[in-house]
């Protein structure tokens, strides 16, 4: 048995989720795809995958060997990449962790530029507004808006700053009227994105003068998208970043308030481990900076 060769058929076979599919995109017999599996099953004393006759799963054991082996894989694909020619096309598989709204308004439309200029290049993106563990999880990549980015072994690169704005429905203005300075908006509803650093404050400055507002309002909701959606139906105002409410200011959908102040701002970082930046993630960093900056 070519040890290498059946681990990456296994892979290949539970990715594909049939022995068939397995062997087309690798260009083998079915035959030769069970065979390898078989003999991988073999050389560990285990079941990997229950097989009948018109379908596969994998086993308990099964499924924990290939997500460890996918990582080795990996691994092995971006050793191999390295040692590529100077100039030649990052390669391997780069996963890249990021918050939902952020990835969906600024980083999903540029995705397809990026895998036609680094076309070796396969990229896992998972969108998700928890913390995720950047080493234990295995990924190469996080991108991060936050204040204060906690201590740790990790190096983080700025890429841009997202201003935020306070805005509302003209339809709730209509009805509640409009604030004229940050203390009144003790009157008003105000939505809250709860994964905000500054959900239950917001601070404004101007001519030097910081006022600093507690938030308590009716309604908190982890995702921005909520909150827009929030503002839009007229329920109440909120301080959101400009980015996810350019169109609908433009628009006239929504209208900002207090725009003679300076509002809060988050920093977006792209965060990866402190150790040499491997070619297909500083391709995917330079390249979110140059769509950045373009802003």
């Amino acid at each position: 048995m070519d040890h290498l060769t059946a681990l990456k058929v296994f892979r290949t076979t539970a990715a594909a989720g049939s022995f068939a599919g397995a062997a087309r995109q690798l260009g083998l017999s079915a035959a030769a795809v069970s065979k390898n599996i078989a003999e991988l099953e073999a050389h560990l004393k285990v079941r990997l995958i229950n097989r009948t006759t018109r379908s596969m799963s994998l086993t308990e054991a099964g499924a924990a060997y290939v997500e460890r082996l996918a990582r080795i894989l990996d691994d092995l694909d971006e050793a191999d990449a390295a040692l590529a020619p100077v100039g030649a096309s990052p390669g391997g598989v780069l996963r890249v962790s990021a918050p939902l709204t952020f990835a969906l308004t600024c980083i999903s439309p540029h995705i397809s530029a990026f895998m036609a200029r680094h076309p070796n290049l396969r990229l896992e993106l998972n969108l998700q507004d928890t913390r995720i563990d950047l080493i234990g999880e295995g990924y190469d990549l996080a991108i991060r808006g936050s204040d204060r980015l906690e201590d740790s072994s990790l190096v983080a690169r700025e890429l841009m700053t997202m201003n935020h704005v306070l805005c509302g429905a003209p339809g709730y203005f209509a009805a509640h009227g409009r604030p004229a300075a940050p203390e009144d908006l003790k009157a008003h509803e105000c939505v809250q994105f709860t994964l905000s650093g500054h959900a239950n404050k917001w601070t404004f400055r101007r001519a030097g003068r910081s006022v600093a507002v507690p938030i308590d309002g009716r309604y908190k909701v982890s995702s921005s998208i909520a909150v827009r959606d929030a503002l839009l139906a007229g329920f109440g105002l909120s301080l959101v970043p400009r980015i996810y409410v350019e169109q609908e200011l433009a628009a006239g959908r929504l209208e900002a308030v207090l725009e003679d102040w300076e509002a809060d701002r988050t920093p977006v970082y792209a965060v990866y481990p402190s150790r040499h930046l491997a070619a297909k993630t500083r391709a995917f960093v330079d390249f979110l900076l140059e769509r950045f900056a373009v802003r």
